[in-house]
């Protein structure tokens, strides 16, 4: 067994581990810090893969981004998803099912699709993914790049129309009436007498 079958097995395995433990566990903070865990280990099975960009993405982007955008809304909402799962162990045998129908068809596509006369040949040194990346998204793949974008700009739109409401015990400043307001209405001059020293 070579250095890279055993880095690719360790990073494989601590992968299964925390994709298995974020839809286990009950707390979400635990479950979020898990799916860092994931993405990291993501990270490294595409450096192996030579997808550099890749994982240097997934790590600034969903690791530094999204996942402490979920990390705060988690702690700040307060949201009690406890209760959201207390009913997984109702679904425990479809999803083991799904599981061992997944792992199955995986290990039908490593027998069979896979060999050794099949593996790429290796890039010369000055060989760049992140040139070749930007030279498929943005001729081959333009439009559903672009197309993807919309959406993902739909879906931002339709969340924050959808979570925007207007609760009693909230505060809130209406900008409408802020531009409005007189002079007299924000400052009121008092007129004290002077006093004297003796």
């Amino acid at each position: 067994m070579t250095f890279e079958q055993i880095v690719f097995y360790f990073f494989a395995a601590v992968l299964v581990f925390a994709a298995s433990m974020v839809i286990t566990i009950r707390n979400p903070v635990k479950a979020a810090m898990f799916l860092v865990l994931a993405f990291f280990s993501a990270a490294g099975l595409w450096m192996l893969l030579e997808a550099e960009f890749l994982a240097i993405v997934l790590v600034l982007v969903y690791v530094g981004a999204v996942m402490v955008l979920f990390l705060f809304v988690v702690m700040m909402l307060d949201i009690n998803l406890v209760r959201l799962r207390e009913g997984f162990g109702e679904y425990l045998p479809f999803g083991g099912l799904v599981a061992v129908l997944m792992v199955a068809e995986m290990g039908v596509i490593l027998a069979v699709g896979f060999g050794s006369d099949r593996l790429p040949a290796p890039h010369p040194a000055n060989y760049s993914n992140t040139r070749e990346l930007g030279n498929l998204l943005y001729t081959v793949y333009a439009y559903p790049f672009e197309i993807a974008a919309v959406i993902l700009l739909a879906a931002i739109v339709a969340a924050i129309a959808l979570t925007l409401r207007r609760r009693p015990e909230t505060k809130y400043q209406n900008p409408a009436k802020q531009v409005q307001v007189q002079r007299g209405e924000r400052v009121r001059l008092v007129r004290m007498a002077a006093e004297k020293k003796n």
